[in-house]
């Protein structure tokens, strides 16, 4: 099994074409690149998955215009690859909070404004690290961090980032004004199985399916395996004609810790 994985669109782009890699843990990583039928041509979508000993490190990107960005944000994180798995052997409070301040740093460095100089167009980037049994992330733009756990879900929590528009890394980025704009956070997992999924906004945009609404997504993989459910809505948004690709990642983590709980109960 593979514990790390790198793929932009603009190295294969999967249009009309369904791609399932499974790697350590069984952690599934889906692309689709769209339907050319419906007028798509390329995918400017990106990934990066790291598994190390009871930690995860996953980004995914968005880009549009071209590909550009998403593959300068990826060899940008793929060159400081030691020192943030060196930041991710910290205890996890003091790992998200060094990893937080390196990945901005980066954004605002001289070198990385430079090359963003050269380059057309831009990518939303979300950045995700599980360690032991806490969640962070990182969220620049519009891409997707759902959480399952059946104590959320019965209060209809599955959204953890922001989602926010006209945020992005590369040509017109949102680090250029001198005041970056992004949410981050940090969430305890609930005792038991955490399902996580990270998604770009092709799955939950597609016509005519209800992928938006977080519950009818985790539905598709009931009584399925992980694997399964990534294959199984990525055939549902082909065969939608989705024009838009997709990148998903989906693990599950099971925490046997307890997590907290209010004082009355």
């Amino acid at each position: 099994m593979m514990n790390e994985y790198v793929w932009v669109g603009s190295q294969q782009h999967y249009v009309d074409q369904v791609e399932i890699k499974i790697l350590d843990r069984d952690i599934v990583i889906g692309h689709f690149g769209g339907n050319s039928s419906a007028g798509q041509s390329k995918n400017e979508d990106g990934c990066l998955l790291w598994i190390m000993e009871d930690c995860e490190f996953a980004v995914i990107l968005d880009a549009h215009d071209t590909a550009q960005s998403a593959e300068l944000v990826l060899s940008t994180i793929e060159a400081q690859k030691n020192k943030i798995q060196n930041l991710l052997l910290l205890e996890p409070y003091q790992a998200f909070q060094s990893i937080n301040e390196r990945i901005l740093s980066i954004f605002q460095s001289e070198e990385f404004q430079k090359a963003i100089q050269r380059i057309q167009g831009e990518t939303a980037c979300l950045f995700v690290v599980r360690k032991e049994q806490f969640l962070w992330w990182l969220s620049i733009g519009d891409c997707v961090l759902f959480l399952h756990h059946p104590e959320l879900a019965r209060l209809g929590e599955y959204l953890q980032n922001h989602r926010s528009f006209y945020e992005w890394v590369g040509q017109n980025s949102t680090f250029n004004k001198g005041m970056p704009t992004y949410s981050s956070g940090i969430k305890e997992l609930r005792q038991g199985e955490n399902h996580l999924v990270l998604t770009t906004d092709g799955l939950i945009e597609c016509p005519d399916t209800s992928f938006s609404n977080a519950e009818e997504l985790f539905n598709v993989f009931q009584d399925v395996t992980n694997q399964e459910g990534i294959k199984s809505l990525l055939e549902t948004i082909k065969n939608k004609h989705v024009r838009d690709s997709t990148t998903i990642i989906s693990w599950k983590v099971q925490n046997k810790l307890e997590a907290i709980l209010p004082s009355n109960m």
